[in-house]
């Protein structure tokens, strides 16, 4: 099933496992499993489940604003593991959406709403301390939009969090010293609270390109080692501040790139 759609050529493929792969002008951007939504097949997404399990109990109900939504594989993880959950979707890219309805429906009663705004602007329109959770996966030719790194727009993540709130973003790097990462993780600890980064050995190391998960909060994060060492492959789990070091945080007056996905490292 292929489609156009505002950010590309949008086509949904069977997998022999089952499950559905979303992707974008070739790219893969969501896996989903219709039969059982708590499978998260992509790694980093695992990661981001890890995150929520830490956050709030199997079956209890949480509020979650999600900015990026693809195939909407984290909410349905959500509505499935905590049901009657609150959350809201921030997906410019509404024909996308439509599409993903149509190819891959959500349950009924899921309590998930897509919103066709972006990031930037959609952050603006939630209420104050309004959410437990607010989840950045946001992509933009293979690339995180540098509008949604900045302190201007974490403080923004900031006032729609609760007290406890806890943000995640996954973000990609795999330059020589992480220096998007660094100055990523100086901006969060600087305008949301400290926090974690969650990757792979290699990728904090700097000897791969690929995903790197940041946690904060104002008040302190769960506990994620043990998941760490659990996961398949296992991840490392960092000290935010370690990895923000002396790096300068990111603003909306600074003109600056975020890095690129080099050629078919994602594809599958």
């Amino acid at each position: 099933m292929e489609r156009q759609v505002g950010s590309g050529i949008a086509s949904v493929e069977a997998q022999a496992d089952g499950t559905f792969v979303l992707r974008i002008d070739g790219t893969p951007q969501s896996q989903v499993d219709l039969a059982d939504p708590t499978h998260l097949p992509f790694e980093y997404m695992r990661r981001i489940g890890d995150v929520v399990d830490a956050v709030a109990p199997r079956r209890q109900p949480v509020a979650v604003a999600h900015i990026g939504g693809a195939a909407l594989s984290l909410p349905r993880y959500v509505a499935a593991t905590r049901p009657r959950s609150r959350q809201i979707v921030l997906e410019p890219d509404e024909d996308l959406t439509d599409f993903v309805r149509e190819a891959l429906p959500l349950p009924k009663r899921a309590g998930i709403k897509v919103r066709p705004v972006s990031g930037r602007a959609g952050i603006g329109e939630l209420y104050d301390d309004s959410m437990d959770l607010l989840i950045l996966d946001a992509f933009e030719h293979e690339a995180v939009p540098a509008n949604l790194v900045t302190a201007e727009f974490f403080a923004e993540c900031r006032r729609v969090l609760r007290p406890t709130g806890v943000l995640v973003a996954n973000l990609i790097d795999g330059k020589a010293g992480l220096p998007f990462i660094r100055r990523t993780a100086a901006t969060v600890q600087s305008v949301v609270g400290a926090g974690v980064v969650l990757a792979e050995r290699k990728i904090l190391r700097g000897k791969g390109f690929g995903n790197v998960i940041m946690v904060a909060s104002a008040q302190p994060v769960p506990e994620l080692v043990d998941a760490g060492r659990r996961a398949q492959p296992p991840y490392d789990v960092q000290p935010l501040g370690e990895m923000a070091g002396k790096a300068a945080p990111l603003t909306d007056a600074e003109g600056f790139v975020t890095p690129q996905a080099p050629p078919a490292v994602f594809r599958t």
